[in-house]
């Protein structure tokens, strides 16, 4: 047997049987916006007062979950002209736009739309002066940041090294006097050292550093940065014996540092950029069991979903070690565990298994199980159409 991690405390077994209820068929997200509203409350409290909050809406870009969380949030922030389109079309008036490789016409949409860019090269802050001559429009430019420090512990560090992403923290200030003078409305500084960590006190460190960098930044451009984005990184408690960060910690160290930081920065506005945390616990994918099977000795649970649908339970997104998201038999929530077994889709690839060799209430065929930690990182980040199974559908409740 291998463990799976801890279903989060909101699904009970009345809650489990409203999330099947809502499925009109299976293989299917449910997203309990209400868990969402919980986590926003939370990390409000613990947060110093104007602190703002950021989404980044690659967690969970489905249109109506977007719409649901503008008015939620501080801002919104997108990686792609297509995102640019989903988050104008749900009302969001504060729209940052990062990421890589951005093409002259989404750099061009961005500009007219007020989007604020956050430029990741200084070919890209080329492209972005270039495009606003043309179009005759003053830019709203920030400078994203590659920090000579990383987020210790993270699932993906994000600096401390070479990257794709960011100006490297050396030329970070020479870039920002050019576009200053170039006649952009600089809008400040975007400062993002990693992602998915449970670490407390690294995070409260890596913010910490950051602030010590804007400042030293600040003081090279001589003028102050309207708004520090100080990024992110929390994570969520995927596997067993992982441990939900402490925001009261976390939030208190930050106010410390914010209270500490240089007087270059006094007049200059923050916020925190989250996706994971702030809606990863929130999603059910919830798959029927198709087939049972016996071989050599172990049972099989075949599905009609899989790793098309759920990339990341598979172990196929980005994991050195596979292990086993939380999962349960949704239509036996409260049975006791009788077996041992192995939960695979529908795709003709050993690759495709939702949970390895778990201890599971027996399923037959007909059963639902239930995989949890799917509000982010799920839907839109896995190979929908491949071997042509389809697209799973997509449920809001709570909203």
């Amino acid at each position: 047997m291998k463990p799976s991690g801890t279903i989060p405390r909101w699904f009970d077994a009345r809650r489990m049987a409203m999330v099947v209820a809502l499925a009109p068929s299976t293989p299917a997200f449910v997203y309990d916006f209400s868990i969402v509203r919980d986590k926003v409350g939370a990390l409000r409290a613990a947060l110093p007062p104007g602190v703002g909050i950021h989404y980044a809406m690659k967690a969970n870009p489905l249109p109506d979950f977007v719409a649901a969380m503008v008015p939620l949030v501080d801002g919104i922030d997108i990686a792609s002209g297509g995102e640019l389109a989903v988050a104008r079309a749900a009302g969001a008036q504060h729209i940052s736009f990062a990421g890589p490789g951005k093409r002259d016409a989404e750099l061009e949409a961005a500009i007219a739309a007020g989007v604020t860019i956050n430029l990741e090269s200084t070919g890209e802050a080329d492209r972005a002066l270039a495009a606003a001559n043309r179009m005759g429009v003053t830019p709203r430019l920030a400078v994203r940041v590659n920090p000579d420090f990383a987020l210790k512990g993270s699932g993906m560090k994000m600096g401390g090294g070479p990257a794709p992403f960011g100006v490297d923290a050396e030329r970070a200030a020479a870039l920002v006097r050019r576009l200053i003078a170039a006649g952009a409305d600089w809008r400040g500084f975007h400062i993002f050292a990693g992602s998915q960590a449970l670490d407390s006190a690294a995070i409260a460190a890596t913010q910490e550093a950051t602030m010590a960098l804007a400042g030293r930044l600040t003081d090279d451009v001589g003028a102050s940065p309207p708004l520090i984005n100080l990024g992110g990184g929390f994570g969520i408690p995927y596997f067993a014996g992982e441990q939900p960060v402490d925001l009261a910690m976390i939030g208190a160290r930050l106010g410390a540092t914010i209270e500490r930081r240089a007087a270059s920065l006094a007049t200059s506005r923050f916020a925190v950029e989250l996706g994971r945390w702030l809606v990863g616990e929130c999603g059910v994918y919830l798959t029927r069991v198709i087939d049972r099977k016996d071989s050599r000795g172990e049972v099989f649970l075949v599905t009609d979903g899989g790793l098309h649908h759920q990339l990341a339970a598979s172990g196929n997104f980005g994991t050195v070690v596979r292990r086993n998201y939380p999962i349960a038999v949704a239509s036996r929530f409260d049975a006791q565990t009788a077996e041992v077994v192995s939960v695979v889709g529908c795709l003709c690839t050993p690759l495709d298994r939702l949970g390895d060799h778990v201890s599971l209430p027996r399923a037959d065929v007909g059963d639902v199980i239930a995989l949890f930690m799917a509000g982010a990182y799920g839907a839109s980040a896995s190979p929908a159409g491949f071997l042509g199974h389809g697209p799973a559908q997509e449920v809001i409740t709570g909203i």
